[in-house]
């Protein structure tokens, strides 16, 4: 009977289609979320991998109440086909694409509060009305390609990864205090008055911290302490907005009108602001003309906002109203 079986199995038509579904309900872990990013119901999922089952002759999932798991033959046959699967997905794309107007959905995941995205994305939409971005604000490290999103902004230090990075712009922290709070504690003149101003920090349960900074006189380390330690830089800045005391903040994208930089000579260089995709092979079209937008249109976004710095309010909202009515060729 095994013997029978098999050679039904291998005589067996292979459906490419069950093998695709099969490829992402390995990647997602569960029929649920396969099921959710296909767009199909959970039950159809499960007889298609069901069906390609019976043709192999193998089960391919263990499955449990809770996940599911691959079998040695699953796991196997996973690594050979998930290559094959996504080609044909990408160049399947790639002669869709070609020849036609830009349009889909770009799922896209950003850092929380970053307000110059918004008129980039808004010249882009414009541009190409057949698009459509998902965009999710978070200031978590998203896994690009387990949670299927098509392209990222990040900021800082990058790990070692297979993902394709490109710098946009060099940015920095600076120390911004709101103007009630530094009306009634005095502006400090020097990084030693720091140490008499309660200092809003970041990861530092203990409530101290030296903060590391470049100034006219190279990097230099302050030690700092304050009554609020977060993990998240959006917290931070409604911390400082709420007067409770000074930290340190991402220059560019967090220019409000009731912030003031304190020293503005020391700022904490090398955060560094990057696009990155999950690869750039088989790139969509409008995954890549998206990239290309925010490597060319993020950069003056940054040139007004340090213009608030140097020149005011009035002039921060001058030029970014100029900017606004521009549109990218």
């Amino acid at each position: 009977m095994v013997a029978k079986a098999n050679t039904v199995a291998r005589n067996a038509p292979i459906d490419l289609n069950q093998v695709a579904m099969f490829v992402r309900v390995a990647e997602r872990g569960s029929f649920t979320a396969a099921a959710a990013e296909l767009g199909m119901l959970k039950s159809s999922v499960s007889r298609s991998v069901a069906a390609l089952e019976g043709a192999l002759g193998v089960r391919l999932l263990h499955r449990t109440t809770r996940r599911l798991h691959l079998t040695d033959a699953g796991q196997a046959y996973f690594s050979s086909v998930r290559a094959a699967v996504t080609g044909i997905h990408d160049a399947s794309v790639l002669a869709l694409d070609a020849g036609r107007e830009p349009q889909g959905l770009i799922r896209m995941t950003a850092p929380e509060s970053f307000e110059p995205l918004a008129p980039v994305l808004g010249r882009f939409l414009a541009r190409y009305p057949k698009v459509r971005v998902d965009l999710v604000l978070t200031g978590r490290r998203v896994d690009l390609v387990a949670e299927g999103f098509d392209i990222a902004l990040r900021a800082g230090q990058l790990p070692d990864s297979t993902l394709v990075a490109r710098k946009i712009v060099d940015t920095e922290l600076g120390l911004y205090a709101s103007k009630r709070y530094l009306r009634a504690h005095g502006k400090p003149s020097t990084l030693a008055e720091l140490s008499q101003h309660n200092v809003l920090l970041m990861h530092a349960p203990q409530g101290r911290a030296g903060l590391k900074l470049t100034g006219p006189e190279g990097p230099v380390t302050v030690e700092v302490a304050g009554s609020l330690s977060v993990n998240e830089m959006r917290f931070l800045l409604a911390a400082i907005q709420s007067d409770i005391g000074i930290g340190l903040l991402p220059r560019a994208p967090l220019v409000i009108d009731d912030l003031v930089r304190v020293l503005p000579k020391y700022g904490s260089p090398d955060q560094a602001l990057y696009v990155v995709v999950p690869s750039a092979r088989h790139e969509p079209a409008r995954v890549a003309l998206l990239r290309e937008a925010l490597v060319r249109e993020l950069p003056p976004q940054f040139e007004v906002c340090s213009l608030a710095e140097r020149g005011g309010v009035d002039s921060f909202r001058k030029r970014g109203s100029e900017r606004g009515g521009q549109r990218a060729t």
